[in-house]
């Protein structure tokens, strides 16, 4: 049995595989049945893990939309929304950010040791911040939520976080939703940066689901055996909170 939370990696690219446009606004790859989809997800995990330039970047709430979805939760002895994740080697993040204001849930801010200090001062009791080595490294990171109680753990972005993921082979299923244009900009953030991976030309990654959301398409792969199949619930998900 692996002792770790079962991992999800959600992320939507442009047919050319990016993130965004290179300045602002922020470009909308997702469509209303994704956000949908996307929901659901969020319902159904224990956690919502972001990076700290995403937090910078997009400022984003990461609760779950559904009125109906959150009563579920609350029903079943949880928070309204999954708690919320970041990492950070800076601390720069604003304490007035949506990650920190919006939403009944707990907030955690994994960092370096030697940083843990200055961060807890600048956030007070806004987040709960976890001082991780003299750098803080993805594995560490996903063995103190499992720690915590978080047996399902949603990666939703951006690019750096996602590449450390997948090069640490700590991905258990990917849901990949392509938006039906390009961006086209060599200068825009892109999906994966460079890293030696598990899932190589030699060893592919096995599709579990293809199917069609609105005007795009979902890939749902397979990176470990623990990856639920079509019509399975989640796996692993905790019916309450530690203390």
């Amino acid at each position: 049995m692996i002792d770790r939370p079962y991992v999800i990696l959600s992320a939507a690219m442009s047919i050319d595989g990016y993130l965004d446009t290179a300045s602002p606004p922020r470009l909308a790859l997702s469509n209303a049945a994704d956000f949908d989809r996307v929901d659901e997800v969020r319902a159904h995990c224990d956690a919502i893990l972001v990076g700290a330039r995403t937090v910078r970047a997009d400022n984003p709430r990461l609760l779950v939309r559904s009125e109906e979805r959150r009563s579920r939760r609350e029903a079943e002895g949880l928070s309204p929304s999954p708690w919320k994740v970041t990492v950070t080697a800076t601390g720069d993040l604003d304490p007035q950010s949506k990650f920190f204001t919006s939403g009944d849930t707990k907030k955690l801010v994994y960092c370096p040791r030697s940083a843990a200090r200055g961060i807890r001062d600048r956030l007070g009791d806004r987040a709960t911040v976890v001082g991780l080595g003299e750098e803080v490294t993805v594995a560490d990171l996903v063995s103190d939520l499992n720690d915590r109680g978080v047996r399902t753990l949603l990666v939703e972005g951006g690019g750096t976080v996602f590449t450390q993921f997948l090069a640490s082979d700590l991905v258990d299923e990917l849901q990949l939703a392509i938006a039906p244009f390009f961006v086209g900009d060599r200068r825009a953030p892109r999906l994966i940066g460079d890293g030696t991976f598990p899932w190589n030309p030699d060893r592919h990654a096995p599709l579990a689901e293809s199917r069609q959301v609105g005007d795009m398409v979902l890939l749902r792969y397979a990176l470990s055996e623990r990856c639920a199949t079509p019509g399975r619930s989640f796996p692993g998900r905790s019916t309450g909170r530690p203390a």
